[in-house]
């Protein structure tokens, strides 16, 4: 499961692939990577018919048999739309396109650690070498609830990217799932305005040569962060 993607592209490249015309979001780093439970920009559908770039914090709501303890973590990665749970969030109020240029699965192979940190290194995929902006299907919400049991309860807005099976040139590193990749305008127009039953057809497999790997763990020296064991996959 994707629980690690970089973003490296002006906000001015997001909005005039999406047609945002409202940017609440600050200003985005030049090169950002987004782990769960941590904010990232999405753009989004809102009541007033605008749509919006905004920051909000990478991790759905858990359905409530799947959380442990007193604080839902997050879950960043849903595959089964169908579940109960997520049939709240299909509808076009929503959707989100999440902008991304690149994304890290963790390589499959034991020995692939960072000597010093112990970290499991990654595989970086993206559409071309040179990290092409491209956006994968999400969904989000507003949400009342414990996402540190040292902070309590607060609200939040949160999101999470859909999955699908794995295409063959990712499945050798990762083969449960692949994140549903959105590679044109019109495909992020049908997500985000489209009914349920013509959206769902966007969570499909990529084709085996949309993704290059742009980054292998013999080519990484030292990782300085480590993804959090979090974000469910069902």
């Amino acid at each position: 499961m994707c629980n690690l993607y970089n973003i490296a592209t002006s906000q001015d490249a997001v909005r005039d692939w999406t047609r945002a015309m409202r940017d609440i979001m600050g200003n985005l780093e030049p090169s950002l990577d987004v782990y769960p439970n941590m904010p990232g920009p999405v753009v989004r559908n809102t009541p007033d018919d605008q749509r919006e770039l905004a920051k909000l914090l990478w991790g759905m709501p858990t359905p409530a048999e799947r959380v442990k303890g007193k604080a839902d973590y997050g879950t960043t990665n849903i595959r089964n739309p169908q579940y109960a749970h997520w049939q709240q969030y299909v509808g076009v109020e929503n959707r989100c396109v999440v902008p991304v240029t690149s994304f890290a699965e963790p390589s499959p192979t034991p020995g692939d650690k960072d000597p010093e940190t112990g970290i499991q290194r990654n595989y970086w995929y993206a559409l071309t070498e040179d990290r092409l902006l491209f956006f994968f299907a999400g969904l989000w919400t507003k949400w009342h609830g414990v996402r540190k049991v040292k902070d309590g309860p607060g609200d939040f807005e949160l999101y999470g990217f859909m999955t699908t099976s794995p295409n063959a040139f990712i499945k050798p590193i990762h083969e449960k799932a692949m994140p549903v990749i959105l590679r044109t305008q019109e495909e992020t127009e049908t997500w985000l305005t489209a009914p349920w039953s013509e959206a769902k057809r966007l969570q499909r497999t990529a084709p085996d040569d949309a993704l290059v790997i742009v980054e292998k763990p013999a080519t990484q020296t030292k990782l300085t962060q480590q993804a959090p064991a979090q974000g469910a996959l069902f």
